[in-house]
Order: C-alpha cells, then sequence, then structure tokens
C-alpha cells in the first residue's frame, strides 16, 4: 500500500458546498469530495427536496464525490438512494457522528451511537439503491471506552469503508483527538472486516501526518477543520505560499460564488480568514472585508492590496 493514502475532504455543514469544493480543488485537490451532509427527510418531502437537491449538486470534475446523508428513518434512507442513483452518485456516505445538538436532539448524526440497531436498519435500507455504503463516526458517544463495541457493531455492517473521528460526541472539538488509539481501530478493523477501508479524522491537518498510520494498515486521512488553517492542506509536497497565492483564491471563490448566484452574500465572510491571514495588515483587512455587503466590494478592497 502507498505511504500517501487515500486524501478525502470531510463534510463541513456550510462550508463544502459545490463553491468551497472548487476552491479546494484548485489549491490542492484531495482524491475524493464529501458533501454537505443533506436531510434524508428533506429528500423524501416535496417540500424540502428542492433545498435537498440544491445541496446534492456537484460538477462533472469533481468526481469522485460522495454524498454524505443524515436522518434516523430508514425509509426516507431507502428513497433518497435511489433518488442518489439518479442524481449519478457512485457511493453513499451515512453520517453516524455529527455532534451538533439540534441533529443529535433528532436522534441522528452521533445520537445513532447510542440506537446501534436503528444504525444497523439505516445501513441496511441505504443499501437497497445497490451502491457502496460507508459511515462517518465517532468512537463513542459520552465515553471513550465505548469505542470497540460502537465499531464492531459497525463494522459487522459489511459496510465499503468507515471513517472515524478520533473523539466522542460529548468531546466534541474541546480536546485533542485520540490518535493513540488508531492501532487499536486498525486492528480491530483488520479482525472483523478486512475488506473494509479505513480512514482517519481528526486533528490532521496535512497529509504527511498520517503516513506512519498508512504503513500500520489504514487507508487514508480526512481532513476538515484543517483546510481553514491551510487551504493547501492536501499538497503531496507541502512548501510555503505567498500571500498573492492566498488573495488569489479568495478572488476565485468570490468569482465562484457569483457563478452560482442567487446566494447569500453573508455566509462567505466565515472564509475570509483562511485567505487573509499571516501576513502584515491582515487582520485590518479582514475588518474591511467583514464590512462589505457584495463581491463587487470585496474585490474592491483586496485590489487595495500593496
Amino acid at each position: 500500500m502507498s505511504t500517501k493514502g487515500i486524501s478525502i475532504l470531510a463534510p463541513m455543514e456550510g462550508v463544502t458546498d459545490i463553491v468551497f469544493r472548487q476552491v479546494v480543488a484548485r489549491a490542492a485537490r484531495p482524491d475524493i469530495f464529501v458533501t454537505e451532509f443533506t436531510n434524508v427527510s428533506s429528500y423524501a418531502s416535496e417540500k424540502g427536496r428542492p433545498n435537498a437537491l440544491e445541496r446534492l449538486q456537484y460538477l462533472p470534475e469533481e468526481i469522485p464525490v460522495v454524498p454524505q446523508l443524515w436522518g434516523t428513518n430508514p425509509e426516507h434512507f431507502t428513497v433518497t438512494a435511489q433518488g442518489l442513483v439518479e442524481l449519478g452518485y457512485k457511493s453513499i456516505d451515512i453520517n453516524m457522528g455529527c455532534p451538533e445538538r439540534h441533529v443529535v436532539a433528532t436522534g441522528g448524526g452521533s445520537g445513532l451511537i447510542k440506537t446501534p440497531e436503528l444504525a444497523a436498519e439505516i445501513i441496511a435500507a441505504t443499501k437497497t439503491a445497490d451502491l457502496p455504503v460507508s459511515v462517518k463516526t465517532r468512537l463513542g458517544y459520552s465515553r471513550l471506552d465505548e469505542w470497540r463495541d460502537w465499531l464492531s457493531h459497525l463494522l459487522h455492517q459489511d459496510i465499503s469503508a468507515l471513517t472515524v473521528h478520533f473523539r466522542t460526541k460529548k468531546e466534541m472539538s474541546k480536546v485533542a483527538a485520540h490518535h493513540e488509539l488508531i492501532p487499536d481501530v486498525i486492528k480491530l478493523r483488520d479482525k472483523i472486516a478486512p475488506q473494509t477501508k479505513l480512514y482517519l479524522n481528526g486533528d490532521f491537518t496535512s497529509l504527511h501526518e498520517n503516513q506512519q498510520y498508512i504503513r500500520m494498515g489504514a487507508d487514508g486521512i480526512m481532513i476538515g477543520r484543517g483546510v481553514f488553517a491551510n487551504p493547501f492542506c492536501f499538497e503531496s509536497e507541502p512548501r510555503e505560499h505567498s500571500r498573492e497565492e492566498l488573495v488569489d483564491l479568495l478572488r476565485y471563490h468570490l468569482d465562484l460564488h457569483d457563478q452560482h448566484a442567487p446566494r447569500p452574500y453573508d455566509p462567505l465572510k466565515r472564509f475570509f480568514k483562511i485567505y487573509i491571514n499571516n501576513f502584515s495588515g491582515a487582520s485590518d483587512i479582514r475588518i474591511q472585508l467583514m464590512d462589505t455587503t457584495n463581491t463587487d466590494g470585496a474585490h474592491q478592497i483586496l485590489d487595495m492590496i500593496q
């Protein structure tokens, strides 16, 4: 196995939409993209389907791109999975790890850790579309010692891949990821389901950090928040990037936003710190950008950067 492994852009709500995925592809393309997660109940309803379909948009050049689904109703997973076939998707990922309280309150995301039989039903329902089904999850719900029983349960479901975020739901992102458990999780996968791909997630910021685990038998790395620290994090050969490169990448992001209009402008502001950071005057420029109301205003500020 290559020590590089498979690289994946993690699904992030309000972040990894069709626009930002193109930005990451230009900076340094991962091997696989994953969409924002889509609520199967929305897709299964006439009222909610337009919004769900918007979230599931992708471009041919993004392939391979994997849609991520969440919810608690197995029948809705069946309906949505069949729809994904029609949209041209070739595999499906199920979110069983989101710790966001509104998601967990419904029993979805990491809430499924507490209902393992329902999790199994959901996997089986999704498989009816005859596409490979993978799962992204956490080590447990409230206790770290839950990991063995929970991951064993998932590995017995004959899934194509398992991505493990090495924290519990309770830990959110407040503690360091438990990378010390990676060797044990690899051994568990090898024992129960050696055919299932195992991807690692949590506190990874570059491809080079996972090489020791690839040599142990993991299949790849998924980077999420690390892309905010470095949009070039998927480079196979990391290097320093100039202020001009970062500003040009922001210009590209602004142009893509316009191309995919109508889209609200304010959510774009969460991305400014990715590009306008770690150089003299960056803080003042970000303050000015945060006061803008459209992409024209943002371009005008960027044009003034010396």
